[in-house]
């Protein structure tokens, strides 16, 4: 049986897991609790961001670069493929820490840089590479002269309560999460709580979803486990298939076990004996490191048959999906594991009464379940202290856009939309502005992603993240995207670029889904396109498009059967509502400030810088380009198709675009 006492409960855990396991290999516990935890380590330990935005930025090949020094050296070290600490900016991202000494993270560590960075480092010299910081820990000796990682201005204005182990511990290793405390929040409810009174516990907490809905956890919990029924499923929601989304993929990649300890937890407190994690099949890497872990804690007795040998039954299976945005609805989750279609279906019934196979079901995403641990270990009264208001917590955020700092980022509930931009993300790359205009001068605005489609405007960035107030405003938190956009940014284009989206991901099964969008998709289309010359009625049937707008985006809110259709006109008409003399121009004087319309360019030759080299005249595909060789050349703008090519070819920049 399971102790009690809490010293006691955790002791056992390690006990259980680790010291059972080395002596089952006839052999005594090799390596220390504080060296499997990564706080002191007895050689070098070298650890490169392997998660999927690492190996695109080039970990892989530094990877293999640093695994070729160590054997052509001959030097005894530990190498670990790790997660993301965030950051992605600064990757590919190494750390190194050196016995007795605190670990140290180098940014931007190429193949090529290898060499130089290791051949100090390794013989205790700092090199000339500028570290990004030192992890502070109070037992070991610190490097002088180098700031600690959490007052780097990305870290400084965060409060890592989910991301607080990625970046930092090997995440396909069971032991090294246990050794920094994880399951012990599993092994200590299912020994002295009842599944109710995890659910209590979790309702007090005040933790609401962050799937974009903000429906309170607790109650969603309490309604499955009312429910009679002799076969409960606990669903994790791991699609993100939202455009500019990828924090979930990000944390599963760097500590898996989290979310399986948290599914653990949520299967227990509904009842459930059987949880699905679905995850989009292209989440290559993901899927590869979750399954493995599980494997391990399957392995450990941490998932299976009579679980800690507490009578408790839970199984967890990964089960591989379509990409198809719909997919994050959950009845039509629902669908594609049960093997159907992915369609959403009407509600009432909602999934926690009847879900798979007609049995009550919880759906919560990545996000929300990597909580749970937390929240049972430290309190609901603790978790509801943190945050602001109705909004407990942290958000996750995928910072992008030109922006000086993206990645994934944990802002505390409550923060300002102003901080986000312009402390942790680091504001705009460039800013005409100056310092004296605290980066917004050249802002236009945030798009909190496109499930959302909700646009913080300079107006609103003093606006705190928090679910009540983005209601006041009219927008809604989203689920996790954060797109900075600047004013080289045309917003009837990305209106049309969302609309375009949901008419592509539509599964067509409700009319004003499937068809309101195909006609909101073919206005946008008409407004970023220039009409034929002299033809007046096309100007009409432009202008008159745009009067339906309203109308028909809110008979697809209010008739379309789930979420993606509901949502589907909320760029266009944040779009109406924020940045109507964009779309004004558009119509009445066929411009696009920003010039990304290419429909609506205007190419002219300025006489003064043409050469006469021919060069445009040879490239125009419809021979819309007239002069004589070494004499200045002239568009005819009723031949032209404003394709650019005149532009791409010309050499002394006499094409201009207007």
């Amino acid at each position: 049986m399971i102790p009690e006492k809490g010293s006691e409960r955790k002791e056992f855990l390690i006990n259980k897991v680790l010291l059972d396991r080395e002596r089952d290999n006839n052999s005594s516990l090799k390596k220390p609790l504080s060296y499997i935890s990564g706080e002191r380590v007895n050689r070098p330990l070298i650890y490169v961001g392997m998660a999927t935005c690492g190996q695109i930025a080039g970990a892989g090949d530094t990877a293999a670069a640093i695994k070729e020094y160590l054997n052509d050296h001959s030097i005894d070290a530990d190498l670990i493929e790790g997660g993301c600490n965030g950051l992605c900016s600064e990757e590919p991202i190494v750390d190194v820490q050196l016995p007795g000494k605190t670990r140290l993270s180098f940014p931007r560590i190429t193949s090529s840089r290898v060499q130089s960075l290791l051949d100090e480092i390794l013989n205790d010299n700092l090199p000339e590479i500028e570290p990004l910081g030192q992890y502070d820990n109070p037992v070991l000796r610190k490097w002088e002269g180098i700031p600690m990682m959490d007052a780097h201005p990305f870290f400084l204005n965060q409060e890592r309560l989910l991301l607080e182990h990625c970046g930092l511990v090997d995440p396909v290793s069971a032991e090294n999460y246990i050794a920094r405390g994880g399951y012990w929040a599993f092994s200590d409810i299912i020994s002295r709580l009842t599944p109710a009174q995890v659910c209590e516990e979790v309702t007090k907490s005040g933790l609401r979803g962050r799937g974009g809905g903000g429906y309170p956890t607790g109650t969603k919990w309490s309604a499955a486990l009312s429910t009679v029924s002799e076969q409960k499923f606990l669903v994790c929601n791991a699609v993100e298939s939202d455009p500019g989304s990828y924090m979930n993929r990000a944390i599963i990649e760097s500590n898996p076990h989290r979310l399986i300890e948290a599914v653990l937890i949520a299967s227990y407190a509904i009842g459930a004996t059987r949880a699905y994690i679905f995850i989009r099949e292209e989440f290559g890497l993901a899927v590869e490191r979750l399954e493995s872990s599980i494997e391990q804690a399957r392995d450990y007795g941490l998932i299976g048959h009579n679980i800690l040998d507490s009578g408790v039954n839970i199984n967890i299976v990964v089960k591989r999906g379509a990409r198809a945005f719909v997919c994050g609805e959950e009845t039509a989750l629902n669908n594609s594991i049960e093997g159907k279609r992915a369609m959403p279906s009407s509600k009432p019934p909602y999934p926690a009464e009847k879900g798979l196979w007609n049995k009550p079901t919880i759906v919560n995403n990545v996000e929300t379940l990597f909580n749970i641990p937390l929240i049972l270990s430290r309190g609901a009264k603790w978790f509801s202290g943190t945050g602001s208001g109705n909004s407990k917590g942290t958000k996750l955020f995928t910072l992008s856009g030109n922006i000086k700092h993206y990645g994934t980022a944990e802002v505390p509930m409550g923060i300002k939309f102003r901080d986000v931009v312009l402390k942790v993300a680091g504001g705009l790359k460039k800013n005409s502005g100056g310092p004296e205009s605290e980066g917004t001068v050249d802002f236009k605005a945030v798009v909190l992603g496109i499930n959302s489609g909700s646009y913080i405007t300079a107006d609103h960035l003093d606006t705190r993240v928090s679910f009540g107030e983005l209601e006041k405003i009219g927008a809604a938190l989203g689920s996790g995207a954060f797109v900075v956009l600047d004013r080289d940014v045309c917003m009837v284009d990305l209106a049309k670029y969302f609309t375009g989206f949901f008419k592509r991901e539509s599964c067509g099964k409700c009319i004003p889904c499937r068809e309101g969008t195909a006609r909101m998709l073919e206005i946008m289309e008409n407004v970023t396109r220039r009409p034929a010359e002299n033809n007046s009625f096309q100007t009409l049937e432009r202008f008159k498009g745009v009067m339906q707008l309203r109308n028909l985006s809110g008979v697809i809110s209010e008739t379309s059967l789930c979420s993606l259709g509901k949502s589907s006109p909320n760029a266009i008409l944040n779009t109406l509502k924020y940045f109507k003399d964009e779309i004004d121009a558009h119509i009445f004087e066929r411009r696009c400030d920003a010039g990304i319309c290419t429909d609506l360019r205007v190419y002219s030759i300025d006489v003064d810088a043409c050469t006469g080299c021919t060069a445009c005249f040879k490239k125009c595909p419809v021979d819309a380009i007239i002069g004589s060789p070494r004499y200045p050349h002239f568009i005819v703008q009723e031949k032209c198709i404003a394709c650019g090519s005149c532009y791409d070819a010309c050499k002394f920049n006499a094409v201009i675009i207007k």
